[in-house]
């Protein structure tokens, strides 16, 4: 089984708009339209079983139609997870319409909605969160479209990881991208999730070999972040690292089956 734990979807109209506005910020090329039914292509051909589609509320008041869609796109390939942001002021209903609608998980991006990760403000929504069963997903490190301060770092996810011991947590990109010294010192060791989301192409591979060892191959999943990264490339990339069988069957698929129940 292999399973992407990454990967960003619109509507179909509003995909259109919106992957090319984000490739021109970030100057990278989108490898797919950005839209469900161009992720299910790719799974096809890249033998993926399923993928975690995230989305953000960039915006208070995107919250609720994104929550909405969400709940709407899952199917038996298909596994969404909502978004709140943290100035919504129905941020408590919507974590519980997210949990009635079987949503399995939240993803929060510091950066695009402008609040600094380990902020105490935010602790009363991670606490919600986890105490309905929320897998939280953080987006960390530089996000290329956008620009300093970044406000996810290693070092301030890890004062939410100790705040929050009992959280099942899945830092993206490796955890951090661009930090992964910092990554080292901070959260190696530590009972949060990797996912491999636009990181493993740019990670020095003794580094990256290092990081899953000393943090632990069952924590470490597999993830593209498409449409900036190619399903069937980034399951060739794991593939190159050549950790064995049983390794590799993990981190491609198990760990994320584990960790979502399914």
């Amino acid at each position: 089984m292999i399973i992407d734990f990454h990967v960003h979807c619109f509507n179909d109209e509003l995909a259109y708009k919106a992957v090319p506005k984000l490739a021109k910020c970030a100057n990278i090329p989108a490898r797919l339209d950005g839209t469900i039914s161009s992720i299910k292509e790719s799974m096809k051909k890249a033998n993926v079983d399923k993928s975690v589609v995230l989305s953000i509320a960039t915006k208070p008041s995107q919250t609720e139609k994104i929550n909405t869609w969400t709940a709407l796109i899952q199917d038996d390939s298909i596994i969404a997870f909502g978004s709140v942001h943290p100035e919504n002021e129905n941020w408590r209903d919507e974590l519980l319409k997210l949990r009635q609608n079987g949503v399995k998980g939240i993803k929060f991006h510091p950066d695009y909605q402008k609040f600094y990760v380990d902020d105490k403000k935010v602790y009363p929504i991670y606490e919600l969160a986890i105490e309905l069963g929320f897998i939280i997903l953080f987006h960390a490190g530089v996000d290329l479209g956008l620009p300093k301060p970044y406000r996810a770092t290693p070092e301030r996810l890890r004062k939410v990881i100790d705040n929050f011991p009992e959280g099942r947590f899945v830092v993206a990109h490796m955890g951090g991208f661009l930090y992964w010294d910092e990554v080292e010192r901070h959260l190696v060791g530590t009972e949060v999730y990797f996912d491999t989301s636009y990181s493993l192409r740019f990670m020095d591979i003794d580094q990256a070999k290092r990081i899953i060892n000393n943090h632990g191959y069952k924590k470490i999943l597999f993830a593209t972040d498409s449409p900036w990264g190619d399903q069937s490339e980034e399951v060739s990339k794991v593939r190159e690292f050549s950790f064995g069988s049983e390794i590799e069957s993990a981190i491609l698929g198990l760990n994320a089956k584990e960790l979502l129940g399914i």
